[in-house]
């Protein structure tokens, strides 16, 4: 059973990652290459050198500059997550290389292009980071600085360095409009990427500060929710409260908002945003997760 549960988990994975490079691949040919989009990472350091020098096609370079990273990822990464990201490398590139060679994308609006561009960019690459892997370049160096910048999110990791790659395009190339445009197709990628790898796991804080502390924390034990019970004073009575701190589903803020002003109306809510709840009820800690 144990088996076979690791197997379905494998083929779930690989299967999200076959996917997500399909519409990288899709994503690179339609909006990016026939619109001369600046794109990030080693995908757009070959763009660069596949427009100077034609000679090897936009796949086979990613590939090749990619061997360095994985060499260096090895330690960091362990066996599971360099296969797949091996896997999804290649896979991703022999499908650029496919695609152009079956079909040939008209040019767009270049704006279009951008916005359409970053939103299956950041989708397709969200996709693969869900299932624990990079495309290589960018989300693996991404990946491996993770571990040393732990508080910032994958996608403005990648934005930096993808920034990086669209000034060398732009000097390159002198084409300031092309790379202004791959900036905002970059920024639409970060959003959505992040939204894909972290949407899933976002909640939001509930406190709740009232004289019926007690009323209100049975009522949402009784509807499972977790709750913590704080002690406070209160700043101009100078009493004891009891603060109630919840961690929900951003689906059940207005049922909780009510629940407190159907057995207290004066009781104070204050409701945050959690970027990432780890725990019973929510996601697990995965130590390679992003």
């Amino acid at each position: 059973m144990t088996q076979r549960h690791t197997l379905l988990k494998l083929l779930k994975a690989y299967s999200l990652i076959t996917f997500g490079a399909l519409i990288y691949a899709l994503s690179f040919n339609w909006f990016f290459q026939p619109n001369h989009i600046a794109f990030g990472g080693l995908t757009g350091i070959a763009q660069i050198l596949n427009r100077v020098w034609p000679v090897l096609p936009v796949g086979v370079m990613v590939i090749v500059m990619n061997v360095p990273l994985f060499v260096a990822g090895v330690r960091r990464m362990g066996v599971g997550l360099l296969l797949s990201s091996l896997y999804c490398m290649a896979i991703s590139s022999i499908f650029v290389d496919i695609m152009a060679a079956v079909h040939t994308f008209s040019p767009i609006d270049p704006l279009l292009a951008s916005l359409y561009g970053g939103l299956t960019l950041g989708f397709s690459l969200g996709l693969v980071l869900m299932a624990n892997a990079t495309s290589g370049g960018t989300e693996l160096l991404a990946r491996l600085l993770k571990y040393r910048l732990p508080n910032l999110s994958m996608g403005r990791l990648c934005l930096v360095i993808d920034l990086v790659v669209i000034v060398a395009y732009a000097a390159a190339f002198r084409s300031l409009n092309n790379a202004l445009y791959g900036i905002v197709a970059l920024y639409i990628a970060t959003i959505v990427m992040d939204m894909v790898i972290y949407g899933s796991q976002k909640a939001v804080l509930a406190y709740i500060i009232s004289d019926r502390s007690g009323d209100i924390a049975s009522a949402l034990l009784a509807l499972n929710m977790g709750i913590t019970l704080l002690n406070g004073t209160g700043g101009f009575s100078g009493g004891e409260k009891r603060v109630i701190l919840c961690a929900i589903r951003r689906r059940q803020v207005a049922m909780v908002k009510e629940l407190v002003n159907e057995r207290d109306p004066a009781a104070f809510v204050i409701v945050c945003q959690a970027h990432e709840v780890l725990g019973e009820g929510f996601a697990a800690y995965n130590k390679n997760a992003m």
